[in-house]
């Protein structure tokens, strides 16, 4: 049977991939497991995608290995186009403030680049 994507997901930037390549294979081989449930299921259930609370457009893909918990921030273009653009390791309860303005500045940078093409 032919796997049917609902959704097309691509990295801006490399900010996403110098966070993915410096974890460990299992935390790689469940963030790819996630990003295809991102890519395939029609209602992505909030353990594994959420939005972000005040943040237009802001969404963040949630991986748990173990007791580690990981973000990776994204966000919709196009429809269903999701643009994979930076992840970290979260220690703490909240999402720390500077991550999610990191994430802010690249999704207005893409835009921002977009534009000009």
């Amino acid at each position: 049977m032919k796997e049917e994507f609902n959704r097309k997901v691509i990295v801006y930037g490399e900010d996403f991939w110098d966070f993915y390549n410096s974890q460990k294979k299992k935390v790689q081989d469940k963030i790819d497991f996630v990003i295809g449930l991102v890519r395939t299921l029609k209602a992505i259930p909030e353990k594994f995608f959420k939005h972000i609370e005040g943040e237009e457009g802001l969404f963040e893909i949630r991986v748990k290995v173990g007791t580690n918990i990981f973000r990776i921030f994204c966000f919709f273009d196009q429809g269903n186009l999701v643009i994979l653009i930076n992840g970290f390791q979260k220690k703490t309860d909240k999402t720390p403030k500077n991550e999610i303005e990191r994430a802010k500045r690249l999704k207005q940078s893409y835009y921002e680049e977009r534009s000009k093409k």
